[in-house]
């Protein structure tokens, strides 16, 4: 039998058949590249092994033994934090660039000033924008209580920077710009743990540091960006719980008489897995989500439905004959209790500057107008027009119909049908272009070819989790579906394409899901190895190469594409002609 890595050798041990000499059916496939799928160990999938680099890549590098096992070792962190360096310097460079209020900034950079400095919001005179950019000192907070439609955590956030480096725009887009950054690691760490890949760890977090619409989010101090960032933060802390409960799962099971963790009943179904702060974690992280802005909630929901059924796969892979009945015993009522009530919390603290000051918009509503509600002497009055303050708004949210130049269907979001121009300038006597004028624009759309090819690692992701029950699509799709699905309940209501940053990096995990697939499995690893198709293999290894290049190929045209539209995604000054290259769609300009 060809000898394999530590990681592949558990299997074997477990008497995988795929051990044994393959039969002659089995030889003949296998000149057309069938490689069946390989029998896996107890252990290994409660607990899969983390890939690690063939021999034969280091002998190519002429890298020693020892230093190369000291790199693999480092290269769990040392690869994310290289990659996240890199979308850091792109984030941060001319980061007050454009000098301007774009966008939505002129209500959340002002709320956010407002907020910190007196805990409300205030009602900001209209047309204080271009006194702000030319002498913020000289711009009262106004006292004067304002309307606003989302709850505070993303205006604390943008707030904060604001007290770093003042009233200006790289003061109120420096946290959000932080956050981006961050975003960055997090998915390469997160993309490492689902794919026990560093480098498909790394490459997922490439792809979100070169789409056009999470680099634009990072630079504007708009909301949907730090709702990405919770989102994405509480995704890790449930992909970090379901590793450390299956662990525990693993370790309670017996093990045989030569040695192989075997199955069972009465530890699957009867086992608690006690105490589990990543779970308690990820309820905060929702929280501060929906305490950002309210489509949190549903990821909320979708994400407590989600590690659910990741209690139910782990013990019936246990072996559990009733893993349903399992964890409505045992798991249900913690794993409610660690997210909805902890979410709940986390949003009510949020308000604590608007419950304290005793000075925001409807604060004293339940000692006003509604002192003779039925509900007086149960709730403290505080609650009462905190609750409706939030009934305010959500119908102020579900009846916003009036029309806008930037609106789009839910539908469209994934070919980049409408994006959002936050910002544009037209420049004459422009000598470098044909027609006389230059263009500056900031437009909130993503990297054409990573969405549209994350259109088929999309279908590709369904496919697996439906037909192969790969848990790992299925928790990607999860993450599309609870950024994507609600808002095609509001379709009558004023959307945007940019809402749809919220679910970016679960895009660029899809497409890094595809392209793995693409590439093929690791030389000298996994199901090839243990079919004896190692580096020596023609046809595993012609394989190999063809997927590598593809991969290369696509990845490489991904970013020439993001380099491509630096200018728009920068507000940088080109030529009208260049700027008209780039509208490749009619619906873009």
């Amino acid at each position: 039998m060809t000898s394999t890595a530590p990681e592949t050798q558990r299997g074997h041990d477990a008497g995988d058949p795929l051990g044994e000499q393959p039969t002659s059916w089995q030889r003949r496939l296998r000149r057309f590249g069938h490689v069946p799928r390989p029998e896996t160990s107890l252990r290994d999938r409660l607990d899969p092994p983390y890939t690690r680099p063939g021999r034969q890549v280091w002998s190519v590098l002429a890298v020693p033994p020892q230093v190369a096992d000291r790199l693999v070792r480092w290269s769990g962190w040392g690869g994310p934090l290289l990659v996240t360096l890199v979308a850091g310097l792109l984030r941060f460079w001319k980061l007050d660039r454009p000098h301007a209020v774009i966008f939505d900034e002129t209500y959340y950079a002002k709320d956010a000033w407002a907020l910190v400095n007196q805990g409300y919001e205030g009602s900001w005179p209209k047309d204080v924008d271009k006194q702000i950019l030319s002498d913020p000192s000289s711009v009262p907070i106004p006292t004067d209580p304002g309307y606003v439609v989302h709850p505070p955590v993303g205006k604390w956030i943008i707030g904060f920077g604001e007290q770093l480096f003042g009233f200006t725009p790289f003061g109120w887009r420096f946290m959000v710009a932080v956050l981006g950054t961050i975003s960055v690691l997090l998915l390469c760490r997160i993309g490492r743990r689902l794919f026990r890949s560093t480098f498909l760890g790394c490459l997922a977090g490439l792809l979100l540091a070169v789409d056009g619409l999470h680099f634009v989010m990072s630079r504007t101090a708009l909301l949907d960006l730090i709702v990405m960032f919770f989102v994405l933060a509480a995704f890790g802390c449930l992909v970090v719980d379901r590793d450390h409960a299956r662990r525990r799962l693993a370790a309670a099971l017996p093990v045989g008489e030569e040695g192989v963790l075997r199955p069972d009943v009465r530890v699957a179904e009867t086992l608690r897995l006690g105490w589990r702060p990543w779970r308690l974690a990820a309820g905060v992280m929702l929280g501060l989500a929906f305490a950002t802005k309210w489509n949190g909630l549903y990821v909320l929901a979708a994400f407590g439905l989600m590690t659910v059924l990741w209690d139910v796969g782990a013990r019936r892979t246990a072996g559990a004959v009733h893993p349903y009945q399992a964890v409505l015993r045992r798991d249900l009522i913690p794993a409610f209790v660690s997210t909805v009530p902890v979410a709940i919390v986390t949003y009510v603290v949020s308000w604590t500057g608007w419950i304290v000051t005793d000075k925001g918009y409807y604060r004293n509503w339940a000692a006003t107008e509604g002192k003779d509600s039925s509900w007086s002497w149960l709730f403290p009055d505080w609650l009462r027009s905190l609750w409706h303050y939030e009934n305010q708004v959500y119908d102020f949210h579900v009846g916003l119909t009036s029309g806008h130049t930037y609106e789009s269907n839910p539908w469209s979001w994934l070919v980049l049908g409408r994006p959002v121009s936050y910002y544009y300038e037209e420049q004459t006597g422009c000598t470098e272009s044909a027609t006389g004028k230059c263009a500056a624009e900031v437009l909130a759309i993503g990297t054409p070819l990573l969405w549209w090819l994350a259109c088929f690692a999309l279908a590709y992701v369904v496919w697996r989790w439906f037909f192969r029950r790969d848990w790992r699509a299925g928790a990607i799709a999860c993450g599309v579906v609870a950024g994507w699905l609600p808002w095609f309940f509001y379709q009558e209501r004023t959307i945007f394409l940019f809402y749809a940053v919220v679910f970016v990096p679960f895009l660029c995990l899809a497409v890094t899901m595809m392209l793995g697939a693409i590439a093929g499995p690791a030389a000298g690893t996994g199901a090839r190895a243990e079919l004896g198709l190692t580096t020596q293999d023609p046809t595993g290894e012609r394989r190999r190469t063809l997927g590598a290049i593809a991969v290369g190929v696509l990845v490489l045209l991904i970013i020439w594409n993001f380099i491509y539209f630096w200018p728009l995604y920068t507000g940088t000054s080109i030529p009208e002609d260049l700027w008209r290259d780039r509208m490749w769609l009619d619906t873009w300009v």
